[in-house]
């Protein structure tokens, strides 16, 4: 059970964004707290994208606060939200095809020993240890990740996250594309990161992922917030009419 007495990791509160006069977010608020998985669902062009970017600083947002444990934050670019330990895992995976998983993960922030040179053994001794905590059963430390499946390009961008101290992670539909088994991997890569206290919204299409995945779940539709429920006093379909209808369910009104 999530603890939802305290402060939030995350809220984004009253924001707003709008392009050439289109409110593409309209007076929206959620929260996040830690150890928890928010799925924000709408359809295209609902504003659940254009939100989150506003947190992970892709977009800046034209009114509204951020708040990162209770106190404002300005993101004003991806550095920002780093700062602020925001990571984003996109659905392109942003992977260098060519490079093993130890490279993928200190890409731009390699380990140097003391004559300058990259210490690639820390680097694939740290990338086990990271590894190790999040998919026990990764092996293939040596190959290129273009040589790996869809799950275990997954467990290389959320150990990246991670490894950087990732506070609050936002993930694009992150089991789009994958098997079975590769969404089962996904699934127990998750729950290990809620273990660990780490807050993640979730932005998903597939309403079953996010009565598997999610705790709590935020609507949006045409810019605006339809309404935030809890999962386990909804069902598929209460999601699904508060998506095309744009109706929060009688029960969690």
């Amino acid at each position: 059970m999530v603890d939802r007495t305290g402060t939030p990791l995350v809220e984004l509160r009253d924001i707003s964004i709008a392009f050439g006069g289109i409110k593409a977010v309209d007076h929206v608020t959620v929260d996040l707290f830690a150890g928890e998985v928010v799925g924000l669902l709408g359809h295209n062009g609902a504003g659940k994208s254009t939100l989150i970017k506003c947190l992970s600083g892709a977009y800046q947002k034209d009114s509204g606060q951020i708040l990162i444990n209770g106190q404002e934050v300005e993101i004003k670019d991806p550095r920002d939200a780093r700062a602020q330990n925001i990571e984003t895992i996109y659905q392109t995976l942003a992977l260098a095809d060519n490079l093993d998983a130890a490279s993928n993960l200190f890409l731009g922030r390699e380990l140097v020993g003391p004559m300058g040179f990259v210490d690639e053994s820390t680097m694939e001794a740290e990338t086990r240890k990271i590894m190790g905590r999040l998919n026990p059963n990764f092996r293939k430390f040596n190959v290129p990740v273009n040589m790996l499946s869809g799950g275990q390009r997954q467990s290389v961008a959320i150990a990246r996250a991670v490894y950087f101290n990732a506070k609050i992670l936002i993930m694009d539909e992150p089991t789009a594309a994958l098997g079975p088994h590769e969404t089962q991997m996904v699934s127990e890569l998750i729950q290990e990161l809620k273990a660990q206290g780490i807050g993640i919204f979730l932005i998903e299409h597939d309403i079953h992922n996010v009565m598997k995945l999610c705790d709590r779940a935020s609507v949006m539709k045409n810019g605006q917030l339809v309404g935030t429920v809890d999962v386990d006093k909804v069902t598929d379909e209460d999601i699904l009419g508060m998506i095309i209808l744009g109706k929060k369910p009688a029960l969690a009104a």
